[in-house]
């Protein structure tokens, strides 16, 4: 009796121990399941995430869509060789000293003239502390620069020596032509 006692015992404690091995795997199992279930679930929101900040930011009015370096100077409209109106459609004469547009989205922005890289109606913002203490929001409205420059439009051309001169900028562009 003392060696089936023993053997009974024997089994039991095995019978025990593949009893807790299978509850661990079991338990283990299904933490690994929830681990992994989870990291997907990360990974599905960190995208979503993703795509929503991506359609803020182009909803964004005054976020930046591209940023570029070049020189900024300022003309009036009654130079030399300037007609006094601008060469975007509607072609607006600013020989009165206009140096402003009103936008629909951006209100009322200065007006700079720039090569056809950036088509018009699209709104640029810099800093010009020469001017302005902000940054100054401003629509292509005219042509005649080349590469990454702009031109700033002032009343008159002893207002563009004066308050603008020549400067290296970066610039935002905040909207690429007449669409969002």
């Amino acid at each position: 009796m003392n060696k089936i006692t023993r053997k009974i015992k024997v089994f039991l404690q095995l019978g025990i121990l593949v009893f807790v091995v299978f509850l661990a795997n079991l338990s283990t199992n299904k933490e690994m399941s929830t681990v992994s279930s989870d990291a997907s679930n990360r990974v599905i929101n960190l995208t979503t995430m993703a795509m929503k900040l991506e359609e803020d930011i182009k909803n964004d009015l005054y976020s930046a869509k591209d940023s570029y370096t070049g020189d900024l100077t300022g003309y009036g409209a009654n130079c030399e060789a300037c007609t006094g109106r601008l060469s975007c459609l509607p072609n607006y004469n600013v020989l009165d000293g206009t140096s402003t547009y009103t936008d629909a989205l951006y209100g009322n922005v200065r007006i700079v003239a720039s090569s056809s890289n950036l088509p018009c109606g699209s709104i640029v913002r810099f800093n010009l502390n020469k001017l302005s203490n902000e940054p100054i929001v401003a629509i292509v409205l005219d042509r005649g620069v080349l590469g990454n420059d702009l031109d700033l439009l002032m009343p008159s051309e002893q207002d563009a020596l004066t308050y603008v001169g020549r400067n290296t900028i970066s610039y935002d562009v905040l909207r690429e032509g007449w669409t969002r």
